[in-house]
């Protein structure tokens, strides 16, 4: 059921986002295992949107695990504060990626819990990247990890939406971005709770 390497070579990140919701991201932390059904995600899609950190080419230490092979994870601090999980897609120095920004609590809901000090039910517990990432124990140390390893994968439990049940819209604080700033590339699973409030 874990993705396989190729499924992240696809070069449509737009595909990727979408036929990502729906899909279940997993951790294993100290032999802890949680994971969130994707729910809502955001596409990247390299040197030639600007609201990429790959813009016009641009590699840094920072930027440089986007340039990898898709099938890696690359995360970021955000605001000093929030760490915020992407999926690297695509194939070697084509640097697209997917934002994963909400997840419905699935397994280990009680170890998400514990980390978020608040029930599964309630939406706040992963509703946007930086709680997602906080109930699945995600920080720094899963920047660059292979999404086919035992750290951080994503499995495929047999859950789809149809095109009806998807909603598309412009992508949240990407302002800088100029007119790629409007580009409906944020998907989310309709009236799902746990989607993050922002509405543009």
């Amino acid at each position: 059921m874990k993705l396989p390497l190729s499924y992240y070579s696809n070069q449509d990140v737009l595909f990727l986002a979408r036929n990502l919701l729906g899909k279940v991201l997993f951790t294993e932390i100290n032999g802890d295992i949680t994971g969130g059904i994707i729910v809502e995600t955001e596409a990247y899609s390299g040197v030639r949107d600007k609201a990429s950190h790959a813009y016009g080419g641009r590699r840094t230490d920072r930027t440089e695990p986007l340039y990898s092979h898709g099938g890696v994870s690359y995360v970021y601090l955000c605001y000093g504060i929030h760490h915020l999980f992407n999926i690297v897609t695509s194939v070697q120095d084509e640097p697209h990626a997917v934002l994963i920004r909400a997840i419905e609590p699935f397994i280990g809901k009680d170890i998400m819990e514990h980390r978020r000090n608040m029930p599964s039910s309630k939406a706040a517990i992963s509703s946007g990247p930086g709680s997602l990432a906080k109930a699945l124990g995600i920080d720094k140390s899963f920047n660059k990890k292979s999404l086919t390893g035992e750290e951080i994968w994503i499995e495929d439990h047999g859950i789809s939406y149809s095109p009806e049940e998807i909603e598309a819209g412009p992508r949240v604080g990407v302002s800088y971005a100029q007119e790629d700033a409007f580009l409906p590339w944020r998907f989310w699973v309709k009236g799902n709770k746990y989607v993050s409030k922002y509405k543009p």
